[in-house]
């Protein structure tokens, strides 16, 4: 379990529909401001206090209140109402950032229904496929931040929505765990995770989990020791 049970916890929801071009995800453009400004992220925010379930054991618990604040988070900014979220990952910050909250990402269905986004929270909404949007952040057209980068690389390819929440739901008790480390370089900075060699807490010799983002295209590398 999670050493940093103190940090805040928030959900994220990231919305697939099916398309002539394969499973498209729902992406927001954050105003100039705050924590994302002008980044493009998925729907989503902090857990308050209605959201909170204690039942269950604190990593359930946990789950199920991120669950809530996701879906609430997703009408409240795009008037959405979502009937299913199935756990995706779970991300914990660096030690050093600002700002520090634990985030759970839930993958769900889009509902249908028109997009009515919240003018002081979403500058704009758009449908685009994984690869578009990967490819408009390698252009620098666009912003992403790392954990929305990876959760983008992770859909690329997939056949159907159908088939994304099919993988979820098996997985969804052993949701990807990912403790963000930095890497600082000339080139910039690179993201570790568990499983790469040169990450403090979790590192496999001869292995690689990280995210290189010191220049366009960003570079993602996964492999086995």
């Amino acid at each position: 379990m999670d050493a940093e049970v103190e940090l805040p916890i928030a959900g994220t929801a990231v919305i697939l529909r099916d398309s002539a071009r394969g499973p498209e995800v729902l992406m927001l453009r954050r105003p100039d401001r705050g924590s994302f400004a002008s980044g493009w992220v998925f729907p989503g925010g902090k857990v308050e206090p209605g959201d909170r379930v204690e039942a269950g054991g604190a990593l359930h618990g946990e789950r199920e209140s991120a669950r809530r604040a996701a879906v609430r988070e997703t009408q409240e900014e795009v008037g959405l109402d979502l009937s299913e979220c199935v756990a995706l990952s779970r991300w914990h910050p660096p030690v050093h950032v600002p700002v520090r909250i634990r985030t759970w990402f839930f993958v769900a269905p889009d509902p249908g229904g028109e997009l009515m986004p919240a003018a002081d929270e979403v500058v704009e909404a758009q449908w685009m496929t994984p690869e578009e949007a990967l490819a408009r952040h390698a252009a620098g057209d666009i912003v992403l931040f790392p954990p929305t980068w990876v959760t983008l690389e992770s859909l690329v390819g997939r056949g159907s929505v159908a088939d994304v929440l099919a993988q979820a739901r098996l997985r969804e008790e052993h949701a990807t765990l990912f403790t963000t480390q930095l890497l600082d370089a000339p080139e910039g900075q690179t993201f570790l995770w568990e499983g790469d060699e040169e990450h403090a807490s979790d590192g496999l010799p001869g292995g690689r989990h990280r995210l290189e983002t010191g220049m366009l295209p960003w570079r993602f590398t996964r492999t086995e020791p």
